[in-house]
């Protein structure tokens, strides 16, 4: 997302998208109707990247049929030598990419190198792993929403389901490899579907709406904008940046249903939109993208309730600034929260075992909205998504300090929304 609510109105990128006619999609626990208000995340937010040799956009003399891409093996884990990374962009819109973007980095110096496209995949705008590294998961964040799985050492597409909602704009594999989980923003829905042995997607097994609590100050409806796994597998978390609400579920491993056990209230227009847990497992770090602010959560995995405490500086200074995404070191002494209008990535030393957070200070992304972050496996790079200015920031990490230290120039890709290295 591009503001807070009050703002969506203004930019109008979202309303572009043709969010308009009734959803016809039945959920588990509630029907699906209309969506009550545009995504306020304007794909086409800034002009279009120019020309670079390091694009991820394959030149012309390659193939361009759905699924083609470069077909190689990829490095096996553990390899020294550069390694897979996966760009999600939009594809409609002026400027956007053609499907999911393929490069590589070298894990010492942090250089990306582009290695084409992989088509027929539309709008993925964020993108997730299989814990096995063979299957590539993204949202076809449409009106008509669905996810997609993809084979990245050959560049198939293994298929599309519906999510039974409308703009999906986020998605998480459970840790067992067996569920893929989605969050669709403009109708406030989660969806499950299964993963079989291949990796392909099955049909939808849960589909539940926020319908309760109302909308926060602001809000016409409720915005599910994220839904991720907590560290102990015992439940599932959906942020919801329309209601102030960060729901919990416990996630039924046999059947793939969803069944609410809790949920934490933010202060009231706060919008929530990214949860971030520390490797302990009994802290999380939630981004407020309206009120420009972070939390610290105490959560207790008996319970799966979250309490969210006092709200946080992000290190904007109070100017016009939208957090979108924590990540956290895996030793647990750092984390990072991208800053979009401050254009800048927040660093904080983690302290007392993960419950306090202290704001360390800023460091610039070299390009414009920062809407994504990655930590590199191994955690010494840093990887931001800069939606409007089309590139992709790549920063060495000390891993004694927390200090970030650019690796080079700016990586282009079209609308840079996502970046996931392996």
């Amino acid at each position: 997302m591009d503001s807070g609510a009050g703002r969506r109105g203004r930019r109008g990128g979202w309303s572009r998208r043709r969010f308009v006619g009734a959803l016809t999609g039945v959920a588990a626990v509630a029907a699906i109707p209309a969506p009550a208000a545009p995504r306020s995340d304007p794909p086409a937010a800034g002009p279009p990247p120019g020309p670079s040799t390091g694009s991820t956009e394959p030149p012309a003399s390659a193939p361009t049929a759905p699924g083609a891409a470069a077909r190689e093996r990829e490095p096996a884990a553990g390899s020294t030598g550069p390694r897979p990374l996966y760009l999600g962009t939009y594809t409609s819109v002026e400027g956007g990419g053609t499907g999911i973007g393929l490069a590589r980095y070298d894990p010492v110096t942090g250089a990306v190198t582009g290695r084409g496209t992989v088509t027929g995949v539309a709008d993925p705008s964020y993108l997730a792993a299989h814990p096995d590294g063979r299957t590539l998961y993204a949202v076809d964040e449409r009106q008509d929403g669905g996810v997609t799985a993809v084979r990245p050492a050959d560049g198939r597409v293994l298929g599309t389901r519906s999510t039974g909602g409308a703009g999906p704009c986020h998605l998480s594999v459970h840790p067992t490899g067996r569920w893929l989980l989605s969050a669709d923003y403009p109708s406030g829905s989660v969806a499950v579907h299964p993963v079989d042995a291949s990796g392909a997607i099955g049909e939808r097994t849960a589909l539940v709406r926020h319908t309760d609590p109302p909308p926060g100050p602001g809000q016409q409806g409720p915005h599910a904008h994220q839904v991720v796994t907590s560290p102990d597998g015992g439940h599932v978390l959906a942020v919801d940046l329309g209601t102030d609400t960060v729901y919990t579920y416990r996630l039924d491993t046999r059947t793939g249903t969803l069944t609410e056990v809790a949920r934490a209230r933010t202060r009231p227009g706060a919008g929530p939109r990214h949860l971030t847990f520390h490797p302990g497992g009994r802290y999380a770090y939630l981004a407020n993208e309206v009120d420009d602010t972070v939390a610290v959560c105490a959560y207790d995995p008996a319970t799966g309730r979250l309490t969210i405490g006092a709200p946080q500086s992000t290190g904007s200074a109070g100017g016009t600034n939208y957090p979108a995404q924590f990540v956290v070191t895996a030793d647990g002494r750092y984390a990072f929260l991208a800053n979009r209008g401050h254009d800048s990535v927040a660093r904080y030393a983690v302290e007392a075992d993960g419950a306090r957070l202290r704001l360390l200070g800023t460091v610039p992304v070299a390009g414009a909205f920062p809407r994504q972050l990655a930590l590199a496996p191994g955690g010494g790079l840093l990887f931001t998504a800069n939606q409007r200015s089309g590139s992709v920031s790549v920063f060495h990490v000390d891993r004694a300090s927390g200090a970030l230290r650019l690796a080079s120039e700016p990586f282009a890709s079209p609308v840079a929304v996502c970046a996931l290295p392996l």
